[in-house]
């Protein structure tokens, strides 16, 4: 009797923002810079609504809308992005992850403090099927390990993973890791992964390099490594890592296989590859690689470069599972 396989999963991003006329568009740009060369406008690449329901119907397994600007607001204040997710959910039958401003904060105009559960639970009523959480999660591993490091039993300040998890279940937990190389001449580190490149050498010849998470879409570095984060979140009741790659995105170039190898192997939760997809091969690649369960694409998808079918019928030529429509 043949064993049930399980097979790999193709993601399609929608990076959500407004544009500069106030409209929600699907935007992507290069190294998370969305901004065109010329005009300085955001790069729009089509309405939201219209991009969700035609990958869905190109056989995509899964889509995640992330709103890239929420740092800046609260989600309950972000009622367009909220409607939008309703009216897709409509029409998708696919797992919706949604991501963007998943914490606790304090809205500035009526001073009324919302938890992370409260906003995680908004956009579950709205369609999600789960959330992705980003820099919250990287503060959530650095207190983890401060509090690791101090013997401490603090349980008065619960993570939002930990918040969302025991709520709705580790499933529903997705977290969002954006890691930039840091190039370096030296194997080890006392506590961050140091990974050796395969292809090429750092700016100045380095051999090797560890992931640096940054927060705030990228815009703030933090000492603590990609691996970590992962590690600390998964303890915190995570159920899936989603792990970008500053240095590759938009890229085209294929995704990065030392990272992808380093985090994959330090959890037993699934791990979705993402930053740097071109072509068909790269998806191939990466599962045949690395132990990543899922592969996340955007660019090429909305520019249809590359049709989903397209990539999983190149998945299954290689004798790597895939779900065709």
């Amino acid at each position: 009797q043949d064993e049930t396989q399980l097979v790999k999963r193709i993601v399609v991003a929608l990076d959500v923002r407004s544009n500069d006329a106030g409209d929600l568009v699907v935007t992507k740009g290069d190294q998370y810079d969305v901004r065109e060369a010329d005009e300085n406008n955001v790069k729009g690449r089509g309405g939201v609504r219209n991009l969700g329901a035609r990958y869905y119907t190109e056989g995509a397994d899964e889509i995640a809308f992330l709103n890239i600007t929420s740092f800046r607001q609260g989600v309950l204040d972000d009622m367009p992005m909220l409607q939008v997710l309703e009216e897709a959910s409509k029409n998708i039958f696919v797992p919706l992850t949604v991501g963007g401003g998943i914490r606790s904060y304090t809205c500035d105009s009526t001073g009324e403090a919302y938890s992370a559960l409260t906003v995680a639970s908004r956009y579950f009523r709205a369609g999600a099927d789960k959330v992705s959480i980003g820099s919250d999660a990287v503060y959530a591993a650095e207190a983890y390990y401060q509090n690791s490091n101090s013997n401490s039993n603090n349980t008065n300040n619960i993570s939002s993973i930990e918040e969302i998890s025991t709520h709705y279940g580790a499933q529903a937990v997705v977290i969002s890791i954006d890691p930039q190389r840091v190039y370096t001449n030296e194997p080890s580190h006392p506590v961050h992964k140091v990974v050796p490149l395969s292809k090429g050498k750092g700016p100045n010849g380095e051999p090797y390099c560890w992931y640096q998470c940054t927060v705030k879409g990228g815009r703030e570095k933090r000492d603590i490594c990609a691996v970590r984060v992962a590690v600390a979140c998964e303890k915190l009741g995570a159920g899936e890592i989603m792990l970008n790659c500053i240095d590759m995105d938009g890229q085209c170039q294929g995704y990065d296989h030392e990272l992808m190898k380093a985090v994959s192997e330090a959890v037993t939760i699934p791990v979705i590859a993402s930053s740097g997809a071109g072509k068909p091969v790269h998806f191939t690649d990466v599962f045949r690689e690395t132990g990543v369960q899922a592969a996340l694409a955007a660019g090429m998808f909305h520019r249809k470069e590359v049709e989903i079918d397209e990539v999983k019928k190149h998945m299954l030529e290689a004798g790597v599972p895939a779900r065709l429509s």
